[in-house]
């Protein structure tokens, strides 16, 4: 679960890079729940493994987490969320 979920967050974070060029913003609609399913499964994989193996699951939490606050922030600054 740790791995899917850093490979996961990898994924959304060039993906995020990605939807931050202009007119490439509506890509955060689709990035927000992509990146929540990945905060998901980290959040499992954090439950369901021993506590020294858990460095992958968090850093997947955690890049997950940067992506959907990124995502909602440019949301927000673009006016996509009314």
């Amino acid at each position: 679960m740790g791995l899917i979920s850093l490979l996961w967050g990898i994924v959304a974070m060039l993906w995020m890079i990605v939807a931050l060029f202009p007119l490439l913003g509506w890509g955060n609609w689709f990035l927000i729940p992509f990146a929540a399913i990945g905060a998901i499964i980290a959040a499992i994989g954090i439950a369901l493994t021993s506590p020294q193996n858990r460095g992958r699951a968090k850093t997947g939490l955690l890049l997950n987490g940067i992506v959907i606050v990124v995502g909602v922030f440019r949301l927000v600054l673009g006016g996509g969320i009314i």
